[in-house]
């Protein structure tokens, strides 16, 4: 039986595209092996976010042709669209194929088999107008499905090059959507989590149909229990999604919203499309809409020019906002962006004093996020690869994105169970369960 291993860089995306090339491999009658032992081929999905990103990638496909030199060595993802050349160089590199035209993936890999000529498959990225369909029917090890909606990027903030690794937002047909939400559904999963390169631009190349309109199409699939989404801009949040959030029973009360700058001057350096002002105002609206919602976010640390009272100012006002986490980065110049070439670039030591000062905050923001639900019920469902510290028992995730540790078997895995919260913490609560609930949401009998 032929093998195949898999080393994935980058967003979460990235891994969602990965599980649909094994799908691939899979129906051509390929086993999965680990990266570390020997393959026939080996598939990189890079990732180019970051100069080190790039970096990163180069040395893992050094690391494969090392391990097995008569395997194809097959490259895609961000990086690979946006340097093939690059890549192409890299001795020993067969094919590079870039973010599009991945279903022809298993007759270039057959041709390389044959002939052994190097191929490169990438082409004009922002050209591409149609959504790739790659299904993903199962997930490894993952109790929550992901469902990739859209792919692209219209906002060319200055500090990012995604735009040109994943070209302009393209959108998954409604339909396609609907269908594979259906058959996770039917694999038995409860919870999908929608996900894209700018998920929240879900629709805008369609006719009258919005993510605000998916998110009610989905509420109708039976067994479906929650609905997550995995990122928005505060600027994609209408009244009709407001409408959506509160009238959904399916909905998480969770949502992650960048913000990546809390000072006006910056943001409009960033070209984000929103002030700190309408941000919180968009923000107010949800909680109305979702009382209890957690809201974590996207800050950049740093970004060109940013002077010390421009990030005293975002730090107070990241303060107010109460977030439930916030994901903090120091600015990194990607060459290639506006960013890179802009005067004042901030000194790293100073970046690196303003990032540890934001996770503090994060940290504290967060353990106060999650203390309020000390002695509340809430639904979780425990998951495979969920951490539980000591035996016995196990873990999982609330709706609005609490991770929490409580007495169980692993027979639990995957199902509904109504917990309560008995002690909060930063990164992990503890509970106790109370019931366990079937996908019509009506308590089954306990085992003794």
């Amino acid at each position: 039986m032929p093998s195949v291993a898999f080393y994935t860089l980058g967003c979460k995306v990235n891994f969602y595209d990965t599980e649909a090339i094994w799908q691939l491999f899979k129906n051509e009658g390929y086993e999965q092996v680990d990266f570390e032992q020997t393959a026939d081929v080996y598939l990189i999905n890079t990732c180019t976010v970051t100069n080190t990103g790039d970096k990163k990638s180069r040395q893992i496909i050094r690391r494969a042709v090392r391990r097995n030199p008569d395997a194809v060595i097959a490259v895609t993802g961000c990086y690979a669209q946006t340097s093939p050349a690059e890549i192409m160089a890299i001795p020993g590199v067969d094919l590079v194929i870039g973010t599009q035209d991945r279903e022809k993936l298993m007759s270039f890999v057959a041709d390389i088999q044959n002939d052994r000529k190097p191929v490169n498959a990438v082409r004009n990225i922002m050209k591409t107008r149609e959504f790739e369909e790659l299904d993903v029917p199962n997930f490894t090890e993952k109790t929550r499905a992901f469902l990739k909606i859209q792919e692209g990027c219209n906002n060319f903030c200055t500090f990012c090059i995604i735009p040109w690794s994943r070209g302009l937002s393209r959108s998954r047909k409604p339909d396609s959507v609907l269908e594979q939400a259906r058959q996770l559904v039917a694999s038995g999963y409860k919870e999908i989590v929608l996900t894209g390169i700018h998920t929240g631009g879900y629709g805008d190349d369609l006719e009258d149909y919005r993510l605000s309109d998916l998110l009610s199409d989905l509420d109708k699939i039976d067994g479906l229990e929650r609905i997550r989404i995995s990122s928005i801009e505060a600027s994609q949040i209408d009244e009709k999604m407001i409408a959506v959030l509160n009238g959904s029973r399916k909905m998480c009360r969770h949502l992650h919203i960048p913000l990546q700058a809390g000072d006006d001057d910056i943001l409009k350096r960033m070209r984000r499309k929103y002030t700190a002002a309408e941000y919180a105002e968009k923000i107010r609206l949800i909680q109305k809409a979702m009382p209890g919602v957690a809201i974590t976010t996207d800050v950049i640390v740093g970004f060109p020019g940013e002077t010390q009272e421009q990030f005293e100012n975002g730090f107070r006002f990241m303060e107010r906002m109460k977030f439930a986490e916030m994901h903090v980065f120091p600015y990194s110049k990607r060459t290639g962006t506006p960013a890179a070439r802009m005067d004042d670039q901030v000194d790293e030591d100073v970046k690196h004093e303003r990032v540890h000062q934001l996770i503090d905050l994060s940290e504290r923001m967060q353990a106060e996020y999650s203390r309020q639900w000390v002695g509340k019920v809430l639904e979780v469902i425990p998951e495979r690869d969920a951490k539980s510290r000591t035996s016995g028992t196990i873990s999982g995730y609330t709706d609005n994105y609490l991770q929490v540790e409580f007495p169980g078997d692993p027979s639990l895995i995957g199902k509904l169970c109504r917990v309560r919260v008995t002690e909060s913490g930063v990164n992990e609560c503890r509970g106790e369960l109370l019931e366990v609930l079937d996908s019509g949401s009506r308590p089954v009998a306990m085992q003794a």
